[in-house]
């Protein structure tokens, strides 16, 4: 049994502030600080270049992969930590287009996250050769499976309603389609479970830095089935995704394995803070945190609606149909959220018109869900949105 007791003891957390943005930021784990500050004194500054086999600086990538692969639901030896999210992304989608034979189409959805439709306008942009982007509502994604699609292209839970794709039956669809399936999995590792191998997905990407803690802009992570690790090439190719880093060959030779999906150095000081930050989840069962997020969510679904009848729900209502996130609707969304973080209660805003909250049992309890709807209710009935200053739109929101 997972005690969220003694797993929210491991955190940093600000007195005074309840922290419902896990799923755009996860808060800092107590251990990671150390952890840096070993790194950088003692690995660094004692062993200078010797650090990369000493203290095995080289093998981090695979370590921090194999420790996340456990929470994802993939064999050990298939998931790779490094490089960003975006750059994992491009690697995948070229690689499963590499595999996917003469067919030309990726197909993705409108509620994905712009960025993923940014990489993939721009990958089949470069790559040319008749390559196209089709984009198709959520709901209609299943019924445009079909056989002119070389690539599904999903993010497993929308990033503005937390709305929840069924990955087994998507993907299932997609193979009876001949197609490739590629997961987006940044609003869902850390969050519920999952089983990319029970799933039978082709790829997969994701971040470390919301529910896994890793730190802002923390490595990523990328995941490749085994029947394509020999196969799949992506078009962006470096040193340390060749067989043989250290010859220095003049021609690009593939690594074996996950190894191939490697691109550049791994920035050593980020890795070990994601890796430090892993060992909260250690001893975690994922479906206790999935069934206590839902306990949470649906808690604080039912007293805003019966508090804030201004705010008008955006997530789905059934919590098996949405990830670990509640958004709500309401005009004034960003200005209220501005004067809600005022308050100590800190979720975020997306546009148009979308007010986020994430909830994370690993640190959150009820007390400080009752504790954020007393807050928002307070702006709510004084009407604080329309207070000038909080109106000022920063660069992020």
């Amino acid at each position: 049994m997972t005690d969220f007791t003694r797993t929210r003891a491991l955190f940093d957390l600000p007195a005074g502030v309840v922290y419902l943005d896990g799923n755009s930021l996860g808060p800092l784990p107590k251990g990671v600080a150390e952890r840096v500050s070993r790194t950088v004194r003692d690995e660094w500054g004692a062993m200078l270049i010797r650090g990369w086999n000493d203290a095995d600086w080289i093998g981090l990538p695979e370590r921090v992969g194999d420790r996340i692969a456990r929470l994802v639901g993939a064999p050990k030896g298939t998931v790779m930590a490094g490089d960003s999210t975006s750059v994992n992304l491009f690697k995948v989608l070229t690689a499963a287009l590499s595999v996917a034979g003469t067919r030309r189409v990726v197909l993705s959805d409108s509620g994905n996250f712009p960025n993923d439709l940014y990489v993939a306008q721009e990958a089949v942009r470069a790559l040319g050769m008749g390559y196209e982007l089709k984009i198709a509502a959520p709901e209609a994604i299943e019924r445009t499976i079909d056989e002119t699609v070389a690539v599904l292209m999903l993010t497993e839970v929308d990033y503005r309603t937390g709305r929840l794709h069924d990955m087994k039956s998507l993907t299932e669809k997609a193979h009876k389609a001949g197609a490739i399936a590629v997961w987006d999995l940044c609003h869902s590792a850390g969050a519920l479970p999952i089983d990319l191998d029970g799933a039978d997905a082709d790829f997969a990407i994701g971040c470390g830095y919301k529910y896994l803690n890793g730190g802002p802009g923390a490595p990523a992570f990328i995941y490749c089935k085994p029947e394509w690790a020999k196969r799949a090439a992506p078009a962006l190719g470096g040193w340390m995704g060749h067989a043989e880093p250290f010859a220095f060959d003049l021609q690009y030779r593939p690594g074996d394995g996950i190894t191939r999906m490697r691109v550049g150095t791994p920035p050593i000081l980020s890795m070990a803070a994601l890796d430090a930050a892993l060992d909260v989840w250690d001893g975690v069962d994922m479906k206790a945190v999935r069934a206590r997020s839902i306990e949470l969510s649906e808690c604080f679904i039912r007293e805003v609606e019966a508090r804030c009848s201004r705010l008008e729900l955006a997530s789905p209502r059934d919590p098996s149909r949405r990830g670990s996130q509640v958004s709500f609707r309401f005009k004034h969304g960003y200005e209220t959220m501005q004067a809600l973080i005022a308050a100590g209660v800190i979720g975020d805003f997306r546009a148009p018109d979308i007010m986020r909250f994430g909830f994370t049992p690993l640190y959150l309890g009820m007390d400080d869900v009752l504790t954020a709807v007393d807050r928002l209710e307070d702006v709510m009935k004084r009407r604080l949105w329309e207070e000038p200053a909080y109106a000022v739109r920063a660069k992020v929101t």
